[in-house]
C-alpha cells in the first residue's frame, strides 16, 4: 500500500528518478544559454599547449568515490571519456551524465572498452560520498574523481582546464568550468574532445573510432 514502511525506500528511489529525469529535461532547453553566457574558453582553445606524451600528466594524489586512491596512471590501459564539473551544476554537468550514460547504451557490448571518468572542480563540497552517491544515480560506468583542493588544482592545471567559482546572489557560489567531454586513447594521449550538446550521432561516431584505434 502507497506509504507504508516497507515501501519507503523503493518510493525514494523513484522519486529521485523522477526529480533526475526532469533535471536533465530542463537542462536540455536551458543548458545552451547557461554555457554560453557563463562558460568561459573550453578545450579547444587550449590543446595547442597540451603536453606531449600522456595528456594531463603529473604528480597528483587524488580519489574515487569509493575513497580508493587515483593518480594519473589511471587514464591508462583502456580508452577514456573524462568530464570535470561538480555535483551543484544546475544544468550542464547533469546533462553530460546524462548523454554519457546514452551513449554507453548505445555502445552495447562495446561499453566495457571505453572507461568513464566525472573529476570534480569543486573538492570542498564534493566528498567521495558526494560524489558517489551522485554518478551511483547515473551510471555504474562512471568514477567520481575528488580529493583536497591543491591536489585537484594540479589536474586542473594538468588538463588545461577553466573552472572558476562565481558567487551567488544571496550566498553560496557555482563554478563556471570547461564543458567539453575529454577523449583519451588508452596510452593516455588526447584523441579529441566532444562538445556540450554535440550532436549525438557525431559524439558516438567519436567513440566508436576511440575504441577502435585507441
Amino acid at each position: 500500500m502507497r506509504g507504508t514502511d516497507p515501501m519507503a525506500n523503493s518510493m525514494l528511489h523513484t522519486v529521485r528518478i523522477v526529480l533526475w529525469t526532469l533535471v536533465v529535461v530542463a537542462a536540455a532547453g536551458a543548458g545552451v544559454l547557461w554555457y554560453s553566457t557563463q562558460m568561459r574558453p573550453g578545450p579547444s582553445t587550449q590543446l595547442a599547449a597540451a603536453p606531449e606524451g600522456q595528456y594531463g600528466a603529473g604528480d597528483y594524489q587524488l580519489v574515487d568515490h569509493t575513497g580508493a586512491p587515483v593518480d594519473q596512471t589511471v587514464f591508462t590501459g583502456k580508452p577514456s571519456m573524462v568530464f570535470f564539473g561538480f555535483t551543484h551544476c544546475p544544468d550542464v554537468c547533469p546533462t553530460t551524465l546524462a548523454d554519457m550514460q546514452h551513449w554507453y547504451a548505445e555502445l552495447g557490448d562495446d561499453a566495457d572498452a571505453v572507461n568513464g571518468f566525472f573529476v570534480s572542480v569543486d573538492p570542498e563540497r564534493d566528498t567521495p560520498e558526494v560524489l558517489g552517491e551522485y554518478v551511483g544515480w547515473v551510471s555504474e560506468r562512471i568514477t567520481g574523481i575528488t580529493g583536497e583542493p591543491a591536489e585537484v588544482d594540479k589536474i586542473i592545471d594538468a588538463w588545461g582546464v577553466f573552472a572558476e567559482k562565481a558567487p551567488l546572489e544571496g550566498g553560496g557560489y557555482n563554478v563556471n568550468h570547461t564543458a567539453s567531454v575529454f577523449l583519451i586513447d588508452s596510452a593516455g594521449q588526447l584523441f579529441g574532445t566532444i562538445a556540450y550538446q554535440e550532436n549525438p550521432d557525431a559524439a558516438l561516431g567519436k567513440i566508436r573510432r576511440l575504441i577502435a584505434e585507441g
